[in-house]
């Protein structure tokens, strides 16, 4: 059985690496290796197959809990994006020195990363670079700068990067934890690359024409941006605070979020005709909801804990351990590892090949764990959500981002390793 489990895993991550040469959509994929995995589980199984059933329900239990999750925060965002919240922020960047704009762009992206995601943070602030300037060089490099960003935001934030959401939902990190034992670690993966950059960043832009003040502002009124968008990170920011309050799965919380946010919304929307408040409805917002990304999770998923109950991920950590000098050493190379392959799909293996009994919850190995696999995808625009976003949206190609961006990645995920452990080596 073993054998066949590990010819269709391989296979299934061959697949998805290489999803573009085969044409052949990761999602379909990653269904499809997890399901065929679990029915080779059932056939192969020696004991009863309501056992195989009951261990199914039991772990297709958690998967839902973080669909939900994931499903309610992308809506939120979706949300806030129709109401073009996001351009509370975006519209008040006004300077044409290039290398203010570099740290502007940089730490808003930083900041946004936390507390939405790294995936629609790099698009919206792709979105705001291409309405601010022409493409040139320097716009090529700020998109750079924004998927380093995103990524460093996302790591110490339990709902900004799907790693992070991972350990959390998983109960290996806590909010709290996570956060102050990332934040100065994340930081460094950023500020290193933009001092970097900084040195070539001289002059000024010619920026697009944009609206005055006033209209900016009437805009908002119109649509509610503001009060859209204050309701959204609120909503968000609450979700790790009524986990620990009440000790609900996260998905209570975010579930609460949109709903609040949706009212918010509503009641705005009130006295308009129905047509408009439709336009900024939950129901449209959900068409806009990459629904692909959270099915392949939920193939992931199930590949994960098929390859868990048969102990293979045990084994692998086992022989890891032997061979490597230590689980650092490890993670390290699983961060590097996230620029080629999915950052969740690894941390979803390290999370079954670690048992939590073992290594509780806001243990270093799971800080690590963050750091490296939440940062590591910048070393590569493939490595990422918010990387493969900005290719598409600013046609970049692998090779430009390789000779331009991933010096400055690699500094930054050096840098973050070596305050992390700097911090854990002062602090015991």
């Amino acid at each position: 059985m073993i054998p066949i489990l590990l010819t269709i895993a391989f296979l299934g991550y061959f697949s998805i690496i290489f999803e573009s040469s085969i044409r052949i959509n990761k999602t379909i994929t990653s269904i499809l290796t997890g399901s065929l995995c679990w029915v080779v589980y059932a056939v192969f199984y020696e004991g009863s197959q309501a056992e195989i059933s009951e261990q199914l329900l039991v772990h297709f239990g958690e998967i839902a809990g973080l669909l939900i999750f994931l499903l309610g925060a992308m809506t939120i965002v979706e949300l806030i994006d129709l109401h073009k919240g996001f351009s509370v922020i975006t519209n008040r960047i006004r300077t044409k020195s290039v290398l203010k704009l570099l740290w502007i762009v940089g730490l808003i992206t930083f900041v946004i990363s936390a507390l939405l995601d790294n995936l629609a943070t790099a698009i919206i602030m792709i979105t705001l670079l291409r309405k601010l300037m022409p493409k040139s060089e320097t716009r090529m490099v700020l998109a750079g700068i924004v998927v380093i960003a995103a990524n460093a935001g996302g790591a110490f934030s339990p709902i900004g990067d799907i790693t992070t959401t991972l350990l959390w939902i998983g109960g290996q990190v806590s909010a709290l934890g996570i956060g102050k034992a990332l934040f100065l670690p994340s930081l460094m993966c950023l500020l290193v690359p933009l001092l970097i950059a900084s040195s070539r960043m001289k002059g000024f832009t010619i920026l697009r024409v944009q609206l005055s003040m006033a209209e900016v502002i009437k805009e908002e009124k119109m649509r509610g941006s503001l009060s859209v968008f204050l309701a959204g990170v609120f909503g968000l920011v609450m979700v790790p605070v009524i986990k620990s309050v009440t000790g609900l799965p996260p998905f209570i919380g975010v579930l609460i979020a949109l709903a609040f946010v949706s009212l918010v919304s509503i009641i705005y929307h009130r006295k308009k005709t129905q047509e408009i408040k439709d336009k900024f409805s939950v129901a449209y917002a959900l068409t806009k909801v990459d629904v692909s990304s959270i099915l392949y999770f939920m193939g992931i998923l199930l590949l994960v804990y098929v390859l868990q109950d048969v102990q293979i991920l045990s084994q692998l950590s086992q022989f890891l351990q032997q061979n490597l000098p230590n689980n650092q050493v490890m993670i390290i190379a699983i961060g590097v590892l996230s620029s080629i392959v999915d950052n969740g799909s690894l941390v979803a293996a390290t999370q079954g090949m670690f048992p939590i009994s073992e290594f509780p919850i806001d243990n270093s190995l799971w800080e690590f764990i963050a750091l490296c696999a939440g940062t590591g995808g910048s070393m590569l625009i493939i490595g990422s959500a918010a990387g493969i976003a900005v290719m598409e949206k600013e046609k970049m190609t692998f090779l430009w981002y390789l000779k331009k961006i991933t010096p400055l990645a690699i500094s930054g995920y050096v840098a973050g390793i070596l305050t992390y452990l700097l911090i854990s080596y002062l602090g015991g």
